[in-house]
């Protein structure tokens, strides 16, 4: 590498030498070494101008993969695939979309990405979003690896967080649309990935998955979130309830979620068991959502994982908003960023919507249940 690159410079003095090496979501190269390793040689070779990697790593892995590096002198470029192939028909197709790769790249030129490309499965779609993504937000852009500070550089206990869909929508004045859906009850996954494709395929935000409503065992969300975001590539938000865990629980989860890319959670005490549970169940309740809110806050500050867009539930239809309100902003001290509501069905709702609004910080995502049948609009 150090020969080739000076013999280069040897022959053609003005000439500009960029290296790149591709590696793995483990990061390591196909004969093993490690990309660390590898940097780090290309780093000292007085020769060469722009070190990074490109191909074998899909947006998000190589994110982390850069997350995880130190700081080098020379210029990181980063050129990843469009997501991971699979054959259809006879064709090789890239599940990326150009909406994902973009924002993937923003997050990785936040941390420190000088020169940003694609790699295999990209197309002239992937690179126009990524160029209209990185033009709106050219303000954003950190400064030069020199300039920076010691409490800015990767590897300190500062992280930034990875923007999502509903950060850029709200940086560009847009709103955003999520929907919730129930866990299965048993592990046919296959229609629930199928319902999860048609969202997005409709053009959802977020896709919210509860954390077993009414008190009902279902398939864990958090597992779920990660398997929809790792097949999908869409953003995901698991609902995490205070029943049944710890706070070693909890930790463990979280890091869990950090570490598959999942940085959005919505943070609920969670439904009491049902009734006739109750015998068999033991319902545990160590702590609520406002000690849950400052529990995560403390992991990212203290640097164990990356942070969290934090939301948390409001429930417009109480009889007594007044409180519902009171807490709303203890949570919001306590680290939550926004707020979804209850599905609103009466004047009075849309009264305490507006309150809210009004006195609370976070951005508020107002619920809505279509109505499919007069027996469903009873209920």
């Amino acid at each position: 590498m150090e020969d080739i690159s000076q013999a280069i410079r040897d022959l053609c003095p003005a000439s500009r030498i960029a290296i790149s090496f591709a590696a793995g979501p483990d990061g390591l190269s196909p004969n093993g070494c490690s990309a660390r390793m590898l940097l780090e040689k290309a780093d000292q070779a007085p020769a060469i101008d722009w070190i990074g990697l490109n191909c074998l790593c899909g947006p998000s892995h190589m994110l982390r993969l850069l997350q995880d590096l130190p700081d080098y002198s020379k210029p990181m470029l980063v050129m990843p695939n469009a997501g991971y192939p699979f054959v259809t028909s006879r064709r090789t197709i890239y599940s990326g979309t150009p909406d994902y790769f973009a924002r993937t790249m923003q997050a990785m030129q936040e941390e420190g990405a000088r020169i940003l490309g694609g790699c295999c499965g990209t197309t002239p779609d992937h690179i126009a979003a990524l160029k209209a993504v990185l033009d709106a937000d050219c303000a954003l852009q950190k400064t030069d690896s020199a300039a920076k500070s010691p409490e800015d550089s990767r590897g300190s206990v500062q992280r930034r967080r990875h923007p999502d869909r509903l950060d850029l929508n709200l940086r560009n004045g847009r709103k955003s649309i999520l929907v919730e859906l129930d866990p299965p009850t048993n592990d046919h996954i296959v229609p629930f990935l199928e319902d999860t494709v048609r969202l997005k395929q409709a053009g959802i935000d977020m896709l919210t998955i509860a954390d077993n409503p009414i008190g009902r065992p279902r398939a864990d969300s958090s597992l779920l979130a990660c398997k929809i975001h790792r097949e999908t590539e869409l953003d995901v938000l698991p609902h995490m309830t205070c029943r049944d865990r710890n706070l070693n629980a909890i930790k463990a989860l979280l890091l869990g979620l950090s570490m598959e890319d999942v940085h959005q959670v919505l943070l609920v005490t969670g439904d009491p068991l049902p009734r006739e549970s109750r015998d068999e169940v033991k319902a545990v309740f160590s702590f609520n959502s406002r000690t849950l809110a400052s529990y995560v806050q403390t992991l990212e500050d203290e640097g164990l994982c990356q942070p969290f867009h934090k939301l948390a539930a409001l429930d417009l239809n109480a009889r007594n908003f007044d409180v519902q309100l009171g807490i709303a902003k203890e949570k919001e001290a306590d680290g939550i960023e926004g707020f979804l509501t209850q599905p609103i069905f009466s004047r009075r709702a849309i009264e305490n919507l507006q309150t809210a609004r009004a006195q609370l910080h976070g951005t508020i995502y107002a619920g809505l249940m279509p109505i499919v049948s007069h027996r469903n609009a009873l209920f």
